[in-house]
């Protein structure tokens, strides 16, 4: 375990002398604390938010990174995430990348767009991405993340916002960031209570969240690890955050936003049933069908969100077994058939079962923010 981090609260200061800011948007529920959608490379496309707003959606969605780099323009497909995005709810874009200049235009080309902030990831945990000193590999670079911050908020009129985790492979510069977050401003901070080493393998340090919750002066969501509606009103308990950041998770439960707000208005949340998920993942399955792309691809595709839904079909993992066999859209719902609507109206787990992985290599080291290795 990772030593608890000290508690001088630095923000409070900086909370009476930093200019006004501009206003995060409205929760769907006012009063409530905030929910979001992590940004999942190869998951939050424009298809999938659609998916969740269906099923409840999040107060704020975040894009994919866009890549930026000397030869970078901002990708088309994220782009649409945005540009087409009819969910009514806030979109972010976020960008991954360390060169100034490159970072700066960038971030003026994507501020034309109706973007409701711009975000930073200092958290993505994968190898190939770190070793670029980009993404969480920022964490090991104090000066860097100084000068890049500083650059942003000067480019960025309205909402910034960062996402990080508590460190690289220690927590030695996880004071030092935090206050170079109050020092530029920063608007939001979503924070993975893991450092880029600990990937998703160790438990989830909320007591580094609940520093963060005290000494930054903007408003912190708690991420990682969030299973349930129940889990999150504990966290959020725990850190004193401002609100959750929810990502694979909410691949397996796209009703977890929506019960995360009847969990915190006192309701009993909704329990969706086998049934429910049957319909779900024909919903998934339509909606993220592209038809230039093969069946078979997009089966394979298809097996990634499934691996994350079969955590709460069976404590056996009798689904996940049958379903990573099949190889046409037929036997892929042939196997969904058999598994969800033999029972149809058993409630589909809150938590996962215990044991039941979610892909095979999910304790391995990661090598690409793929949906194979989502960064969330």
């Amino acid at each position: 375990m990772i030593p608890a981090a000290s508690t001088p609260n630095a923000g409070e200061a900086s909370r009476a002398t930093s200019p006004a800011r501009t206003p995060l948007p409205l929760p769907i529920v006012t009063g409530q604390p905030l929910t979001a959608l992590a940004p999942m490379q190869d998951v939050t496309d424009l298809p999938f938010m659609r998916v969740m707003a269906h099923y409840g959606a999040p107060d704020y969605f975040f894009t994919e990174f866009f890549r930026v780099h000397a030869q970078s323009r901002p990708e088309k497909h994220i782009v649409r995430s945005i540009v087409e995005n009819k969910t009514g709810r806030p979109v972010f874009a976020q960008l991954i990348g360390e060169d100034v200049g490159h970072m700066v235009r960038t971030v003026r080309e994507l501020l034309k767009l109706p973007v409701a902030g711009i975000d930073l990831n200092m958290g993505c945990p994968a190898p190939k991405i770190y070793k670029k000193n980009v993404g969480g590999g920022l964490l090991r670079d104090p000066a860097k993340i100084d000068e890049l911050l500083g650059a942003l908020r000067d480019a960025i009129p309205g909402l910034f916002t960062v996402k990080m985790r508590i460190g690289f492979d220690s927590t030695e510069n996880y004071r030092r960031v935090l206050d170079l977050v109050a020092k530029h401003r920063v608007d939001l901070l979503s924070v993975h209570g893991r450092t880029v080493k600990e990937g998703y393998r160790s438990d989830v340090h909320y007591d580094f969240i609940a520093e963060a919750a005290r000494a930054v002066p903007c408003p912190v969501l708690a991420n990682g690890n969030i299973t349930s509606a129940t889990r999150a009103a504990a966290v959020l308990a725990e850190t004193r955050a401002a609100g959750v950041m929810i990502g694979r998770h909410a691949i397996r439960n796209p009703w977890i936003f929506r019960q995360t707000r009847e969990r915190l208005a006192g309701q009993t949340p909704f329990t969706p049933t086998l049934r429910d998920v049957r319909g779900y993942i024909e919903h998934l399955y339509r909606e993220t069908r592209q038809p230039d792309i093969p069946e078979a691809a997009h089966v394979a595709k298809m097996k990634k969100y499934l691996n994350f839904v079969g955590q709460s079909v069976d404590a056996q993992g009798a689904f996940l077994y049958d379903m990573r066999r099949a190889m046409t859209e037929a036997e892929l719902f042939a196997v969904c058939d058999r598994h969800l609507l033999a029972d149809p109206e058993r409630p589909f787990a809150d938590e996962p079962y215990a044991g039941v992985i979610a892909r095979p290599n999910c304790e391995t080291p990661h090598e690409s923010c793929s949906l194979d290795t989502i960064t969330a």
